[in-house]
């Protein structure tokens, strides 16, 4: 009698599917949200992908039609993302919010460094195997990211006469910085791609929480205090922050 029946094999939860349109095909990564009522789509220029929310119980039936009905919008969504930049040699890459052009220069010592050529263009030079350039460039950036921030925490912190645990970088896609409530701030090393004051008024962005772990109005006449750049920054990451993520760019599913 026991031989009868079978059990049931666990149900795997669908993470994704295909669409096609105009002769593309686009991956939607599906993510259920307890709180989700409809459908939405998001194009994410960090990762360049899709992701369609759907509530608990949606259809995953009714969420391929609802993506398929969207398939121009995604396409153009998709089409309209920075180019995205790779660490090889010849390519652009912005430093403190100024271009300069990647050089390999297999036969000098070092890992890599700025100059400026007899024409007067920035160069960052790399030193070693052809191999090794990616990774010693995203060094480069990450080491220089780490020493702008840590001075700029350290002025901020000085002015509230406050303390930091630790200062950490990460790759985000979704936000530039953090402030954990036992006081250690994270930040996107891409942020030494922008413009000096944009870096500044993140670092002065995540020292204030250290007083206030909030968006309150105490939160932002502390930030305000601490940097005269909010707005202007805020308008710079608005227009232009998906671009920082277009160097190194992180490969579509």
């Amino acid at each position: 009698m026991f031989g009868l029946f079978r059990a049931r094999a666990p149900r795997v939860p669908t993470k994704h599917f295909d669409i096609s349109h105009g002769g593309e095909t686009y991956r939607v990564a599906l993510k259920r949200v307890a709180t989700a009522r409809r459908f939405t789509l998001r194009v994410r220029a960090a990762t360049r992908d899709v992701v369609l929310t759907l509530p608990p119980r949606g259809s995953l039936v009714a969420a391929r039609e609802f993506a398929t009905r969207h398939a121009a919008w995604i396409g153009a969504r998709l089409a309209r993302l920075p180019h995205p930049v790779g660490l090889a040699a010849e390519a652009f890459v912005p430093l403190r919010g100024v271009e300069h052009r990647i050089v390999h220069c297999p036969h000098r010592r070092g890992a890599a460094w700025t100059e400026t050529s007899p024409t007067g263009e920035l160069l960052l030079c790399v030193a070693g195997d052809a191999a090794h350039l990616d990774r010693r460039v995203r060094d480069f950036l990450k080491k220089q990211a780490k020493l702008d921030l840590s001075a700029a925490v350290a002025r901020h912190t000085a002015t509230l006469g406050m303390a930091v645990r630790t200062i950490g970088l990460r790759d985000t896609t979704s936000r530039w910085g953090s402030c954990s409530a036992s006081g250690a701030l994270n930040f996107c090393w891409r942020l030494i791609m922008a413009p000096p004051f944009v870096l500044d008024y993140l670092a002065a962005h995540e020292v204030a929480h250290l007083a206030h772990l909030d968006h309150s109005p105490r939160f932002w006449a502390v930030a305000h205090r601490l940097s005269p750049d909010v707005d202007r920054a805020e308008a710079w990451l608005k227009a232009h922050g998906a671009s920082l993520h277009r160097v190194a760019a992180r490969s579509r599913a």
